[in-house]
């Protein structure tokens, strides 16, 4: 067994360059690579090392979150050395079925099942996301880091007003905001342009939280919230803000998903999707999908546009946010470990030590894999029309983007 693991920690420095230390349960230590270890990985029984060796990445990450195995030093140069070693993508065939189960259980291909998924990861309590997510905003996506841009806050209101510029909303559209989390968006377009919005969002924790804060900011004559599923289409609107929503249709719901973003939209009317895409179509990792988000799959750029192609809208503009995701990741790591103590006290059993290795793993691995340079996962905002668009409304050029 100790060969077996041993082949993979050979495998990762000669691939990786970072050293590190392995402890195995009898007490023996191995190192790997030339200087310092980064970080030390404990096995600390028997059955840890067989997970590691059948399952690879997958038997290390479940048996770390059981306590089974400990990571002590950098967490996140070990993270990166798991990717940038392709360890994290070498084929295994326990893991391959593991995800074709998780599909045929866990698809969002009913919306039964697909409420069920996202109450698992989006009904935590707001006090939760308000300790690592932005102020007041609570955007749980990808910031806009331009240049000059210092904090999370600032990054996320960039955000905000880039996509509102791009939509060309105003103060006599309204739009509907497909999966809007906090608000965030809905507040921000009413404040700046006093444009009027419905919210979608099948999270009932998210909903009640934001129909009471909606009352308190006396915005109830031009915002509204609706607990539905985001194919359940009413409108049609003026505007389409999906951001952070297509990652959720599930692997064959993609084109089902897109049709209700074009049914929701007026004839000539603009929508922006703002979503996680690979690169080439594959598998979503295991780890994502059996931890942070059930039934999720990240689709591909080419299925998507081909998917808002056979449903009648036109592609205007497409814009790479990859790198912007990284540094939105490692603030909410940073403010995460910051505030651990805070998180645990709200809930000790909910919030417990498997809770706080398994999100560690989510937010710091997620900020490593948007920042690989060879990474095939990106962050995409497109912008499109439901028709053609003409000279007379919309600009011929981006510069009104930047103005």
């Amino acid at each position: 067994m100790k060969r077996s693991v041993q082949d993979i920690v050979d495998a990762l420095a000669a691939r990786g360059g970072t050293p590190f230390a392995i402890r195995y349960p009898d007490g023996r230590v191995q190192n790997a690579g030339a200087g310092t270890p980064a970080f030390t990985i404990t096995l600390r029984t028997r059955g840890a090392a067989r997970s590691v060796a059948t399952r690879g990445h997958m038997g290390l990450l479940d048996r770390y979150f059981d306590g089974d195995i400990d990571v002590d030093g950098d967490l996140r140069a070990g993270l990166a050395l798991g990717m940038t070693s392709g360890v994290t993508t070498r084929r295994n065939l326990f893991n391959r079925a593991e995800n074709a189960l998780h599909e045929l259980r866990l698809s969002n291909h009913t919306r039964e099942q697909a409420k069920i998924n996202a109450r698992f990861h989006y009904d935590h309590p707001e006090a939760f996301y308000r300790l690592w997510l932005d102020d007041p905003y609570k955007m749980y996506t990808c910031g806009y880091w331009k240049e000059g841009t210092v904090t999370l806050e600032d990054a996320q209101r960039n955000k905000i007003d880039h996509v509102i510029r791009k939509l060309r909303l105003q103060r006599d559209d309204r739009f509907v905001d497909i999966g809007c989390g906090f608000g965030g968006f809905m507040f921000r377009a009413l404040e700046t342009v006093g444009a009027s919005g419905v919210g979608v969002n099948n999270a009932t924790a998210q909903v009640d939280w934001l129909r009471g804060e909606i009352a308190r900011k006396g915005a109830d004559s031009k915002l509204a919230v609706r607990e539905a599923d985001f194919r359940d289409v009413d409108g049609p609107y003026d505007k389409v803000v999906s951001i952070g929503v297509l990652e959720h249709a599930g692997r064959d719901q993609v084109m089902e998903v897109v049709k209700a973003h074009a049914d929701f939209l007026k004839p000539g009317g603009l929508g922006l999707l703002h979503f996680i895409g690979h690169v080439g179509r594959m598998d979503t990792e295991l780890f994502i999908r059996k931890h942070v988000f059930p039934g999720g799959w990240i689709p591909s750029l080419a299925e998507t546009i081909e998917a808002m192609e056979k449903c009648g809208l036109e592609v205007v503009d497409v814009e790479n946010l990859r790198r912007h995701y990284a540094l939105t990741l490692d603030a909410w790591a940073e403010r995460f470990d910051r505030n651990w103590d805070k998180i645990h006290a709200l809930d000790p059993k909910r919030f417990d030590e498997r809770f706080r290795r398994i999100w560690r793993v989510y937010l710091i691995g997620c900020a490593e894999m948007f920042r690989s340079p060879s990474g095939y996962t990106h962050l995409f905002q497109i912008v499109f029309s439901k028709g053609n668009i003409t000279r007379e409304n919309y600009p011929m050029s981006r510069a009104f983007l930047y103005a």
